[in-house]
């Protein structure tokens, strides 16, 4: 397996409906397979509006089994493009057990796994616990054509544990899809993944949709990228309002030169960390 891997991220505006998006996301994928992209991560909850802006029964409809119709059809584009896909939806485990989740298909279509996200914001703008439970399946790392890859989503960005658990779990590359508006998160957007990405000697994708939809105010700003394990970012960040394709090559031979530079794994000392806090 070579170490440089062309990877994708896809950045977009909602359409008005499910079916289009769909589609949508499937040129994107066909169009990052025709530049040589082997892996893609499209955006939180892809293939509909950033509905927690609003706290509204109706939105529940948009959750569906995975694996399921949607996780099935990507797994059929997958298999006919060699494109490892990473796809974060809207899960129905069963009635009224719904989850903020990815999954993850091999570029032979096959069915990975899925990662639910973890930490579940509840502020304006980001209803989420109106429409989701926590995580329950920890942080699994799935061993794909491209390498070893992790996912945590939206607001996990911002507890250091998951990143950490990933790296431990021998993550190369982790995607970070997101919906995330300008007013509240932009100051930390460039921050929080570049300097997880150092602490964890990884490569980070974060996606952010872009503009605004008709549920709110607010503004996601786009700005997706890739960060390398020493904290640059590969290549230009995302248009702040435009709808986007990012295609890089990372070098994931860069992980063993920053981990035997660093030794972060070796030189950790997790039990000095006994404090807890009971709120």
């Amino acid at each position: 397996m070579t170490d440089i891997v062309r990877a994708a991220l896809v950045q977009t505006t909602w359409t008005g409906d499910k079916e289009s998006m769909i589609k949508a996301h499937e040129d994107y994928a066909r169009d990052a397979a025709a530049q040589g992209a082997k892996v893609i991560c499209f955006q939180e909850l892809f293939y509909g509006p950033y509905f927690c802006q609003v706290q509204d029964a109706a939105y529940y409809d948009y959750a569906e089994s995975i694996p399921g119709p949607t996780t099935e059809r990507f797994q059929a584009l997958a298999a006919e493009l060699g494109l490892v896909m990473v796809l974060p939806m809207y899960e129905k485990e069963q009635e009224g057990v719904l989850y903020n989740t990815a999954a993850v298909v091999d570029a032979d279509g096959k069915y990975l796994g899925k990662y639910r996200k973890h930490h579940i914001p509840q502020v304006n703008g980001f209803w989420e616990k109106f429409y989701f439970r926590p995580g329950n399946l920890g942080f699994p790392v799935f061993d794909t054509a491209v390498g070893k890859v992790g996912v945590y989503i939206c607001y996990d960005r911002h507890f250091p544990e998951g990143w950490r658990e990933l790296g431990l779990g021998g993550a190369q590359i982790v995607f970070n899809p997101s919906a995330t508006s300008r007013g509240l998160s932009s100051y930390l957007w460039q921050l929080e993944q570049p300097a997880s990405a150092v602490a964890n000697e990884y490569f980070i994708g974060a996606i952010n949709r872009v503009g605004i939809e008709e549920l709110g105010d607010d503004d996601f700003y786009g700005q997706s990228y890739f960060v390398d394990p020493e904290g640059k970012f590969v290549g230009e960040v995302g248009d702040t309002h435009n709808p986007e394709l990012i295609v890089r090559d990372l070098d994931l031979g860069l992980i063993k030169t920053v981990r035997e530079r660093w030794q972060f794994y070796r030189d950790r000392r997790p039990e000095a960390y006994t404090r807890t806090v009971e709120l």
